[in-house]
C-alpha cells in the first residue's frame, strides 16, 4: 500500500458528491436564518447532484479501493443531505413557535433514523445481490432516502395553501416519508423516459418553490 499524505481518494469522480454536501450545508444555514425558499432550493440542488454523481463517477477510471470509497462516501453524504438536513429544516420552521418544537424534533428524528435504517439495509442487500448477479437493479425496497429532496419542496408548496400551518404540514410529510423509507414496498428505479419524467418533476418543483 502506497504512503499518502492525506487519507481518502481524491479524483473528479467525487466532485458532484462534495458539491451536494455543500448545497445541503447551505440549506441548513439558510433555514436557520429564515430563508426557507432558498433553503429548500439548496436541498433540491443536493438531490440533483445525487442523481448524476453516479454517472459522473462511472466516467472516471478508478482503482477498486477508490470505487468502494465512492460507495461509502455516497452513503454517508446521503445521510447528511437527505436525513439530517430536511430534519433540521423542520425544526427551523418551528423556530417562531418554541412550544411546538417537540413536534418538529420528533418528525426530524423519525426521518433521520428511518433514513439511516433504509440506507444501511439497502447497502447490505445490494452487496448480496451484486455477489450473485450482474443484472441492473429494477426496483428498490423502501423509498430511497434521496426522495427527501422531493418531499421537502412538495411539503413547502402544499404549505402555501395554508401558510399558518406550513410547519405542521412539513412535519406530516416528514412522518409519511419516514414511514415509506422502511415500509417494504417496491419502488421502480427510474430508467430512460422515467428518468426524464423525474427531471421534469424536479424542474416543476424548482419553479413552484421559487414562485410561492
Amino acid at each position: 500500500m502506497e504512503n499518502k499524505r492525506f487519507v481518502g481518494f481524491y479524483n473528479p469522480s467525487v466532485i458532484l458528491t462534495y458539491f451536494g454536501v455543500l448545497s445541503a450545508f447551505l440549506s441548513i444555514y439558510l433555514g436557520s436564518i429564515g430563508q426557507f425558499r432558498w433553503s429548500i432550493f439548496c436541498l433540491m440542488l443536493a438531490g440533483l447532484c445525487d442523481m448524476f454523481d453516479g454517472t459522473v463517477a462511472r466516467m472516471v477510471k478508478r482503482t477498486e479501493p477508490a470505487r468502494k470509497f465512492g460507495i461509502q462516501l455516497d452513503s454517508l453524504c446521503d445521510i447528511c443531505c437527505f436525513g439530517i438536513t430536511p430534519a433540521l429544516l423542520g425544526i427551523h420552521f418551528f423556530s417562531q413557535e418554541p412550544s411546538d418544537t417537540w413536534i418538529a424534533f420528533a418528525a426530524g428524528f423519525c426521518l433521520t433514523l428511518c433514513g439511516i435504517i433504509r440506507l444501511a439495509y439497502f447497502n447490505v442487500m445490494e452487496e448480496e445481490r451484486t455477489s450473485k448477479t450482474d443484472e441492473k437493479r429494477s426496483t428498490y425496497e423502501g423509498l430511497p432516502i434521496t426522495s427527501a429532496a422531493i418531499m421537502a419542496p412538495v411539503a413547502y408548496i402544499a404549505g402555501a395553501v395554508a401558510p399558518d400551518y406550513r410547519p405542521i404540514i412539513y412535519c406530516f410529510f416528514e412522518f409519511l416519508t419516514a414511514f415509506l423509507f422502511i415500509f417494504n414496498l417496491p419502488w421502480p428505479k427510474p430508467h430512460g423516459k422515467q428518468f426524464l419524467v423525474m427531471i421534469a418533476i424536479g424542474l416543476g418543483l424548482f419553479a413552484g418553490v421559487l414562485l410561492l
